[in-house]
């Protein structure tokens, strides 16, 4: 669509053009005018109250001059009450000629009620500055709605490649857009750590940067130092922005393995007499922390340090892909196997997360793993288990622990998006929008008990391959906006219409100035070329999805 062009939404019904599609939604006669002049009527906390004034003030000012003139007011409203009953981010909207009025259950429903309110209105609404002509007019219209999961995520790896903090205010302006409200950031990795420590500092002095980088394992390293981190302060920043569009930030500390970078500034933490490097490849490496009682109190010092920073319930200690091998020869490793009567290093593993796991509790917090955590054994009855490497896992944690679906398939969006040649370099693939669209995050095949243990689920984008902003775009939407759907409304009822409403939906992320991947296929400026980003073969998703399930009763 060329810039200045009527948007093509704007000539359908808005109530039918809405993503996620909300449970009714329809459009009645008349306009309701809303502009920074809306009276505003909350009865509700003093944080719904901000949120509503704050939406009004980011609308445009009525025509003409911009003082005190009773003629350049209008009489509409926006009001709010809380309904105690509602589920969290439930709501109810009622359009009429002299104002909108909100029903929900708290912060949460009155979020999506506002997000649901933009999208009524032209696709323009969604730039920062428009010439509106006075205002938004809004057609008049019922809509009540209410998410079939709680946990609504996104997963993106700041470790790998280091995304600035105006990217993450920037990305949990998107992820509100859709109505997800988890963001879990992976903050530790082989390839950065990426928080400051003011306890125990050489984790960013030294953690925090490579002097090189090389895409994948057999890469030409790049010479160029590539890094960063985010201070507490800036991470207080980031949670504060979060919560105040609905969305809870999960920090992610991977351990005991994916450690490199951790044990480059503290090798003292891991295998005695092994030094270790930040890594330059971007794949993982095999470094692991020892499971014992001076690391344990050693990131408890880290933790507190981000609990301090971030609003959190939840805080993710990974637990995936760790080597073990060293820890059988280990002298201080055995003496606590012995003390606690083990007799596998696994059973370490297991014991290391659930005494992280206890400290977490001990601060009002829950502890989110890896599925491999499930398997050793590290969770504690509240655990929450991310299973990430197939089906059969999550069907076995789902029968004792509250579950997040995060299957490599279909919500690994750092893979191919289609097989076409054009697609630039990723991990594999594809995995494309209907894959996501026909996602069941709760197999209907489960037992009830085993469903209601399902509290949604995220896509993950690992930055292996993604340096930029522009990639990461290009990643995430529109897969994002299918997975939205999926969890909002529990699937995609009607493919096709999905499709309309996603063709109206890219209006507004040309508005918001979002990169997307063209359903069609990339741009010629978003394809890998001749070069380094150059697609190296076709997708193996299926061998990839066989690997992942015969792989996941391991530890």
């Amino acid at each position: 669509m060329q810039a200045g062009s009527t948007p093509t939404g704007y000539a359908l019904d808005p109530y039918s053009t809405l993503l996620p599609q909300p449970e009714l939604a329809f459009s009645q006669p008349g306009t309701c005018l809303l502009n920074a002049r809306t009276a505003v009527e909350v009865a509700g906390s003093p944080e719904i109250d901000g949120l509503f004034r704050r939406f009004v003030a980011g609308l445009p000012l009525p025509t003409g001059d911009p003082g005190n003139d009773p003629a350049n007011t209008t009489q509409t409203t926006l009001s709010f009450v809380t309904e105690t009953d509602d589920a969290p981010g439930a709501y109810r909207i009622l359009v009429t000629e002299s104002g909108v009025g909100i029903r929900a259950g708290g912060f949460e429903g009155a979020v999506s009620a506002l997000t649901t309110l933009r999208q009524l209105m032209p696709a323009h609404a969604w730039r920062r500055e428009w010439n509106a002509g006075g205002g938004w007019a809004v057609p008049c219209g019922t809509v009540a709605d209410r998410p079939e999961y709680g946990w609504r995520g996104a997963m993106l790896d700041v470790a790998r490649h280091f995304f600035p903090k105006r990217t993450i205010l920037r990305y949990v302006d998107l992820l509100a857009a859709h109505r997800f409200n988890r963001l879990h950031l992976h903050l530790a990795d082989d390839q950065g750590w990426r928080v400051e420590s003011r306890r125990h500092p050489r984790l960013h002095e030294v953690g925090s940067w490579r002097p090189s980088t090389r895409l994948g394992p057999d890469g030409v390293p790049d010479g160029t130092p590539h890094g960063g981190y985010y201070t507490l302060d800036d991470l207080a920043e980031i949670s504060a922005y979060a919560r105040a569009r609905g969305i809870t930030i999960v920090p992610e500390i991977d351990v005991p393995g994916h450690t490199s970078a951790l044990r480059a500034a503290y090798p003292e933490l891991g295998r005695p007499g092994q030094e270790q490097a930040v890594l330059d490849t971007v794949w993982a490496g095999g470094s692991s922390l020892s499971p014992t009682r001076p690391v344990v109190a050693f990131l408890e010092d880290v933790l507190a340090e981000i609990l301090d920073a971030v609003d959190t319930p939840y805080v993710h200690l990974g637990g995936d892909e760790c080597d073990m091998g060293w820890w059988a020869d280990d002298p201080a490793i055995a003496a606590e196997m012995a003390e606690h009567g083990y007799t596998d290093v696994k059973q370490m593993h297991g014991h290391f997360l659930r005494s992280l796991g206890r400290f977490l509790s001990s601060r009002g917090v829950r502890m989110v793993v890896w599925d491999e955590g499930f398997v050793t054994g590290g969770v504690l009855p509240d655990t929450i288990v991310m299973a990430w490497r197939g089906h059969e896992v999550a069907g076995r944690a789902a029968a004792s622990h509250d579950v997040v679906r995060a299957p490599l398939f279909p919500t690994y969006f750092n893979f191919d998006q289609s097989d076409l040649p054009e697609e630039p370099r990723s991990e594999g693939g594809p995995i494309t929008l209907d894959d996501i669209a026909a996602f069941p995050p709760a197999p209907a095949e489960w037992p009830d008990g085993m469903r209601q243990r399902v509290l949604g689920a995220q896509f993950q984008i690992w930055s292996e391959w993604v340096a930029t902003e522009s990639r990461l775009d290009y990643l995430a939407f529109p897969r994002a906006c299918a997975l939205a759907e999926v969890l909002w409304r529990g699937r995609v009822a009607d493919p096709v219409d999905f499709e309309r409403r996603l063709t109206v939906h890219l209006e507004r992320l040309d508005a918001l100035g979002v990169g997307y991947r063209p359903p069609a296929g990339p741009h010629p400026w978003q394809t890998g070329g001749t070069g380094v980003w150059r697609r190296s073969g076709p997708g193996r998703i299926e061998e990839t999805k066989k690997w992942v399930e015969s792989i996941s009763r391991e530890p």
